[in-house]
Order: structure tokens, then C-alpha cells, then sequence
């Protein structure tokens, strides 16, 4: 049996789906193990008219060793 760990962190990046990526690959640089993200919240970035960038809130979750 295994114990699992969530943290949360918020990410950001040019789609929803490169956030998602930047905060998974920066977390995965100090923890192993990762098994899912759940994405809490999402939020676009705006400058004058144009949406420049997405933020993602995410709960990462991973099988402590």
C-alpha cells in the first residue's frame, strides 16, 4: 500500500494546456512519482483586447517514497 501526497500550485502559459505542462514539468524537478492533476480554477491573462496568457490553479498529486 502506498501514501499519496497533494500539493497545489498555480502555473501559467500561453493555452490551458501549456500551463498545465509548465506546472507539471517545474514540479517534477523536485518530486517524483507524480500521478495526477486536477485543475482546480482557471484564469485568462488579459492586456488591452487580447488574452496574452492562461493561469491554471492545480493540485498535484504524488506517491510518497
Amino acid at each position: 500500500m502506498s501514501t499519496a501526497k497533494v500539493i497545489e500550485i498555480i502555473a501559467e502559459g500561453k493555452s490551458i494546456e501549456g500551463a498545465i505542462a509548465n506546472g507539471v514539468k517545474d514540479v517534477a524537478e523536485s518530486v517524483h512519482a507524480i500521478k495526477g492533476v486536477w485543475v482546480e480554477n482557471t484564469q485568462a491573462i488579459v492586456e488591452g483586447a487580447e488574452v496574452t496568457a492562461f493561469r491554471v490553479n492545480l493540485k498535484i498529486t504524488f506517491v510518497v517514497d
